[in-house]
């Protein structure tokens, strides 16, 4: 694979580790981002890993990942629920595949975390495996 995979995430995840590690496991988003690099390589390509707590940076980075980018995997955080401009930038660059990322199982939460605006345009989702779910939508990217 030519370009790289983009590893995109949105707020509060920069937090893991220390946030409700009842619910997001005790892992840092570092050692996340090592293992998603690891499992890229094996799989033969490289990752740009990247975390933001600003929605417009997310919706610039997923701008850029149409031009340079084999496919976005998107941990969206709190704005998965909310961003219609997220929304509209995965759109916006189709057919960019996106495959949405969550670490706890958004669908046995509180109800206000059922609904995704990014499901609509999203390639897949993948969420309720702890930092796996990273690992997985790498190796869907990665498939095709």
């Amino acid at each position: 694979m030519s370009k790289p995979i983009y590893v995109l995430n949105g707020p509060n995840l920069n937090a893991l580790g220390r946030r409700e590690p009842g619910i997001y496991g005790g892992k840092t988003l570092a050692a996340i981002a090592d293992e998603c690099r690891a499992a890229a390589s094996s799989l033969g390509f490289e990752i740009d890993f990247r975390q933001t707590n600003h929605e417009g940076e997310l919706v610039d980075w997923i701008h850029e990942a149409g031009d340079k980018a084999a496919g976005v995997a998107l941990n969206a955080g709190a704005y998965t629920h909310t961003s219609i401009a997220i929304h509209d930038a995965i759109r916006a660059n189709a057919p960019l595949k996106v495959v949405e990322v969550h670490l706890s199982n958004i669908h046995a939460r509180e109800t206000f975390r059922h609904k995704s605006m990014i499901a609509p345009v999203a390639t897949g989702m993948i969420c309720g495996f702890g930092p796996l779910s990273y690992i997985l939508a790498l190796h869907a990217l990665a498939a095709g």
